[in-house]
């Protein structure tokens, strides 16, 4: 079949304007396809990364947007003391928007001195010093820096909160990339709230084989008379609560993949019956020199399985040139989930439009190769 690529390329290129529109369908709906998927992905990722870690998030019961949560400080140093708990990190949590969006705002105030306990990310640009020195600095991701034209030494602004771009950090894990950290008593005493002694949840980071749920409830039970209660959970399960609602959609939003997947078996499998159909004779002189039906069959499948395939990484490369270059999340009550482009993902949806080309050509594949030569070579 290799030594009929040529044929195979010079049939395509007869009928070049409906080439080019297949497989540009084809691609539009693979680029969908992918950018659903690199959702998916990114959730994924968080919820996979965050099991990994052993920590747990404690955050006031009954509250659920960042806003309304309000645990006094000092709980870090009796949590502190409980045994299996390696450190307690104290965290002021102030965003823009605590429902779902595509340009979400998250600023997490954090001791300076614990910011690389907590987190383990390396600066691209700027100094750290000037960070600790400087109460009203902060070091901001790259993805969110990116999205917003952000550069090390410019003043960022949002609301009533200013700080200074003391440093931009990259982060193995991408939705890492999406947050803004400051100091935490700067984030207390910002304009309009006066928050000393008081954080919007502690992040407990716990020693190795530790078991985070009877953590989770021995935390709980020390606060179940107050002064203020504790909701405590795992940081993926926080996190997956926090995006309760935003989930669901993503899960949704797997019809819509499939959907894609639909659109460019139809449109291949429309180009396919339209080329058969016009190429009648043409497959009746093939068998009359000598082509078994079996040959033309394969033919007409191999064009199939090219124009969906060229369709698929056309799409593909283009969703994972756009989401590289965009760095695009989307996030809810304060956590970000990353558009992730992977290797899986792009495998994924060459191998979608390689299978959505085989179905599609094998109706018309089939009625080229049981075409009767000469009721075929009188065809109009």
């Amino acid at each position: 079949m290799i030594k009929f690529i040529p044929y195979i390329l010079k049939t395509l290129w007869r009928h070049r304007s409906r080439t080019i529109l297949t497989v540009t369908g084809s691609a539009v709906a693979i680029f969908v396809y992918c950018f659903v998927g690199a959702v998916q992905e990114g959730m994924n990722d968080l919820q996979t990364r965050q099991e990994s870690k052993g920590t747990l998030i404690a955050f006031q019961k009954n509250k659920f947007c960042p806003a309304t949560s309000h645990l006094p400080q000092d709980y870090d140093q009796r949590i502190g003391q409980l045994q299996g708990v390696k450190a307690v990190i104290p965290v002021q949590v102030f965003t823009n928007n605590c429902r779902a969006s595509l340009d979400v705002v998250v600023f997490y105030g954090v001791p300076p001195k614990k910011l690389r306990l907590a987190r383990d990310f390396e600066l691209t640009s700027g100094d750290w010093s000037e960070f600790e020195d400087h109460q009203n600095a902060a070091v901001i991701g790259q993805a969110v820096a990116h999205r917003r034209g952000i550069n090390v030494g410019d003043k960022f602004s949002i609301g009533d909160l200013s700080v200074d771009i003391a440093g931009i950090y990259q982060s193995n894990d991408p939705a890492e990339e999406n947050y803004i950290y400051s100091h935490l008593e700067f984030l207390q005493r910002r304009k309009g709230m006066n928050g000393v002694g008081t954080v919007t949840q502690l992040e407990i980071v716990l020693e190795e084989g530790v078991d985070s749920v009877a953590k989770c409830s021995e935390i709980d039970n020390l606060y179940k008379a107050g002064p203020v209660e504790t909701d405590t959970r795992p940081k993926g399960v926080f996190q997956a609560k926090s995006l309760g609602d935003l989930v669901q959609l993503i899960g949704m939003a797997h019809y819509l993949g499939y959907a894609c997947v639909g659109l460019v078996l139809s449109l291949v499998a429309t180009t396919s019956v339209m080329s058969v159909q016009d190429r009648i004779k043409e497959h009746a002189v093939l068998q009359t020199i000598g082509f078994s039906g079996s040959q033309v069959f394969h033919l007409v499948m191999a064009e199939t399985v090219l124009l969906s395939v060229a369709g698929g990484i056309v799409g593909v490369g283009s969703a994972m040139l756009v989401l590289e270059l965009s760095s695009l999340s989307v996030g809810a009550e304060a956590v970000a989930i990353a558009f992730t482009p992977s290797l899986r993902l792009a495998v994924t949806g060459t191998i979608v439009a390689a299978i959505a080309g085989t179905f599609a050509g094998i109706a018309p594949a089939a009625q080229a190769a049981r075409s009767e030569i000469v009721p075929a070579l009188r065809h109009a």
